[in-house]
């Protein structure tokens, strides 16, 4: 088969998935049809529109509920919630983050902003998440836990404060293997979960294997409120902290304004939660329905020499993306072309982040398969049908 000839038939098969013949088919475009409107009439009414109000309540009470997590804190976005994260984790200025190059550049970016220095390990190629065997090798060749149980980067000479493994495109990790390790490691554990809200590993949600875990609710997410991010934790204090610090570190007084640490401008506006209560009431439908999608994609590809990214044995993805393998470089690139050319909406995986500026002083362990998968991955539209 011709290359064109390949692409028109995986993107004809895109088109029967979704029933569309002519018109643009995006990515990932929100569905609002449950009570947004409803609710957003009721938050305007109240007038509580800013960061305190009943559905921010409903937001964080819901939440909870959904992942089975003790508590979760909502934040204006999930890269609030990132940094937020780390700095209850205890990463500070000149310590190290163990994290994924593969992943959206939030990741890394809230790592600098604790002006702490990433190290990027490898991925493995049948999850697109953060590689354990990678992971260990590094640790066993770079690390040790030195007199007060504090795990070093002997090479450096650096604290390693956190490690970060991001669940891409909602296909769950080698998670348990990665806590594992953390903890024999003695290093905190904060999951990347902002793609995979409605993901299991077993039975447990993602974001509740280490101490903290977050998630994303922007636009193009599985549910929206424009923007939004939650931080999840079954630690009572930390949560209590968590919640402090997002409000600025106000001390609760009828009148007084008083801050007792440095604080942050994170918690996520009522007008937002109101459109997130709405999403959740419709969380479950909306998994079902990209659940027989990804079946779908499945059925109409198999006969295409073309892989899907699949969940490992015992995990729930929640196929936020559904994600193609090529053969090379060149075959994704000339089917991101003609795909983009025709009206389907497709995107390639991230550009490694330790291709970018920012990232140039950053640690660099072993990362051939991220750099295999870079080359390779394509996500197709993957909305609510």
């Amino acid at each position: 088969m011709q290359e064109q000839d390949f692409y028109a038939e995986l993107t004809s098969a895109i088109r029967h998935v979704y029933l569309v013949s002519q018109d643009f088919i995006p990515l990932h475009a929100p569905v609002f049809d449950g009570n947004e409107k409803k609710y957003l009439c009721e938050t305007i009414d109240s007038t509580f529109v800013s960061s305190v109000g009943e559905f921010v309540n409903q937001v964080e009470i819901k939440l909870a509920e959904f992942t089975g997590a003790r508590y979760a804190i909502a934040t204006g976005n999930g890269t609030l919630a990132l940094h937020a994260a780390l700095i209850l984790a205890g990463v500070e200025q000149n310590t190290e983050v163990i994290t994924q190059p593969l992943s959206f550049v939030a990741t890394g970016n809230a790592i600098l902003y604790c002006k702490a220095r990433p190290v990027f390990v490898d991925v493995d190629k049948d999850t697109a998440s953060l590689s354990p065997e990678s992971l260990l090798r590094f640790l066993q060749q770079h690390a040790q836990i030195n007199d007060d149980g504090v795990c070093i980067n002997k090479t450096t000479g650096a604290r390693i404060s956190a490690c970060v493994p991001m669940h891409s495109f909602g296909f769950v990790g080698r998670i348990r293997e990665i806590a594992d390790i953390c903890k024999k490691w003695h290093i905190p554990l904060v999951e990347d979960s902002a793609e995979s809200l409605g993901s299991y590993c077993g039975d447990i949600h993602t974001g509740r294997f280490g101490q903290l875990g977050v998630l994303s609710f922007n636009g193009n997410k599985t549910i929206t409120c424009g923007g939004g991010g939650a931080i999840l934790t079954d630690d009572e204090q930390l949560a209590k902290k968590a919640k402090h610090i997002t409000t600025t570190a106000k001390v609760p007084h009828k009148w007084e304004f008083y801050h007792d640490e440095l604080g942050y401008n994170y918690r996520m506006p009522n007008i937002n939660a109101a459109l997130l209560v709405a999403q959740l009431e419709q969380l479950p439908h909306f998994l079902s329905n990209k659940a027989e999608t990804a079946a779908l994609y499945l059925e109409h590809f198999k006969h295409l020499n073309v892989q899907l990214l699949q969940p490992l044995p015992g995990t729930t993805a929640n196929y936020w993306l559904n994600t193609l393998i090529f053969e090379n470089r060149e075959q994704r690139d000339g089917f991101l072309q003609f795909s983009n050319d025709n009206g389907v909406m497709t995107r390639p995986a991230w550009t490694l982040m330790n291709k970018m500026p920012a990232f140039a002083d950053a640690v660099v362990f072993e990362i051939e398969n991220a750099q295999w998968l870079e080359d390779r991955l394509v996500n197709i539209p993957s909305s609510v049908r």
